[in-house]
């Protein structure tokens, strides 16, 4: 059955109910046991919604029930066997068909009102009253509680409004700065490893190894052959001391040969075989790239003339340019970090060696030079590079991230996030910038909440109140 029908039913029945109590009230002091139950069947019985009383009793007495909740009924004052008086069921009494909870929570206790302390403008300005008035549009003043007032200093911002407005906030911690330069610079060869091939004295070149420009070689591979007559001579005399029993290291003919160029080995070769051959064997002296080759067969080669130049790359330098406005924050032996551009994914590691100590005047620049290690040869001389020079130190300072930082040219400022949708702006003094973050020297401690985005949005509202604030009348501020 819907609940309109029941509903319908339980007033018929109460109807019938209060009709045969009147009834029975001048006609019969009870009423059978067959009437109550049959209209104890349409109630739905004693535990019905209908049988369960509300609080409030008021309304003429339209029955009787059994104070134990029995399904016996009268329409008179009665008595059950054991001389209990059946309960008086008044008109007024709630009937109700949903079922109520056995443990209803306590109604919350009403709190008690908070005293006004004054009445603010409702447009936001600065005028308040310490009595209710109206502005010059009408609006009533707003009346401000005990707990409500603002903080001096502080603006206070809806978290409806800070979810617009993309407040963020981030803790104020202790870090160590480091501030990477980053400069271009290219690939250039190691001064200290680089070599000639030249002869002291005229010689005629005999022969020349298949070597060619930008070929590697090894230490002791030879390079040309050549006929001098003046090492010829030399070598001719130096046999000639050995064989009038002389020592080989204590002659002028040894000498003689260091003097014009001959190898060691070579003398030790004529030494040994003791034969002045018809050439001499040019060797090179280290492991390198051939940088230069300018002997031919056949020509011939004044002294001093340069016939091969050769260079070690096993070891390469790195030379960027520093601004001249971020040389003060270099130091030798900082680490970097170089990235070639025609060796992408591939970092080196090395160390500033030296800060040349001059500034070229044409772009206000000055050399840096760094030493890498290039044991695979990668590094080739004039290659393009990418510089990124450590700067700073180890030590931990107070750093917040440089969008938290408003700076007007003059002074700093820093919005402190105060809780439950309060901030306060605070001057600040910052030092060293680097990887994103700014240290704070003073105005903020480690662990303050800041706000990193929305500061201007925060300042220009706290900038707005406490200008409304100084145009507040002495007569006016309760």
């Amino acid at each position: 059955m819907s609940r309109v029908g029941r509903t319908s039913l339980v007033l018929i029945a109460i109807i019938a109910a209060g009709t045969g109590g009147y009834w029975a009230g001048r006609h019969s002091p009870a009423l059978s046991a067959a009437a109550w139950q049959q209209m104890l069947t349409l109630t739905g019985g004693p535990s019905s919604p209908m049988a369960s009383a509300a609080a409030g009793s008021a309304g003429p007495v339209i029955y009787y029930r059994a104070p134990d909740g029995s399904p016996a009924y009268s329409a008179t004052p009665a008595r059950t066997a054991d001389g209990r008086g059946f309960v008086a069921v008044h008109a007024s009494e709630e009937v109700s068909f949903d079922e109520k909870p056995a443990d209803a929570p306590p109604a919350p206790a009403v709190a008690a009102p908070r005293p006004i302390l004054y009445y603010r403008n409702p447009m936001g300005l600065a005028d308040t009253s310490p009595v209710p008035k109206k502005d010059s549009m009408g609006m009533d003043y707003i009346a401000v509680h005990a707990g409500e007032e603002p903080e001096t200093g502080t603006v206070k911002v809806a978290a409806g409004r800070q979810q617009q407005t993309g407040v963020r906030t981030e803790i104020a911690a202790m870090r160590a700065l480091v501030r990477p330069v980053r400069v271009p610079g290219s690939v250039q060869l190691d001064e200290r490893r680089i070599g000639v091939v030249a002869t002291r004295s005229d010689a005629f070149i005999t022969k020349v190894s298949d070597v060619t420009t930008g070929d590697r070689i090894a230490r002791g591979e030879p390079l040309l052959q050549l006929y001098s007559p003046e090492i010829a001579a030399a070598g001719a005399q130096f046999l000639t001391e050995l064989g009038n029993g002389g020592r080989g290291g204590t002659g002028g003919a040894r000498q003689r040969l260091e003097n014009l160029g001959v190898a060691p080995e070579a003398i030790a070769e004529l030494e040994r075989n003791r034969k002045v051959p018809p050439a001499m064997t040019w060797r090179a002296q280290r492991d390198g790239i051939v940088l230069q080759r300018n002997a031919t067969e056949g020509m011939k080669a004044a002294p001093g003339d340069i016939l091969f130049r050769l260079a070690d790359i096993s070891t390469v330098w790195v030379l960027a340019d520093v601004p001249e406005y971020q040389l003060g924050a270099i130091r030798p032996g900082a680490p970097a970090t170089v990235r070639i551009r025609s060796l992408p994914g591939r970092v080196f590691e090395g160390r500033i060696a030296l800060i040349y100590p001059e500034v070229v005047k044409e772009t206000r620049t000055a050399k840096v030079r760094i030493e890498l290690q290039n044991p695979e040869g990668l590094l080739l001389p004039d290659m393009y590079a990418d510089v990124d020079i450590a700067t700073g130190d180890a030590t931990k300072v107070v750093t917040v991230s440089d969008s938290a930082v408003i700076d007007t040219g003059t002074h700093q400022t820093v919005i402190l996030a105060r809780g439950d949708g309060r901030f306060q702006p605070r001057e600040v003094k910052v030092g060293a910038q680097g990887g994103g973050f700014v240290e704070i020297r003073d105005g903020v401690a480690a662990g303050d909440r800041v706000v990193t985005a929305a500061t201007f949005l925060i300042d220009a509202e706290s900038n707005l109140k406490a200008a409304l604030n100084g145009m507040t009348s002495p007569e006016a501020t309760p």
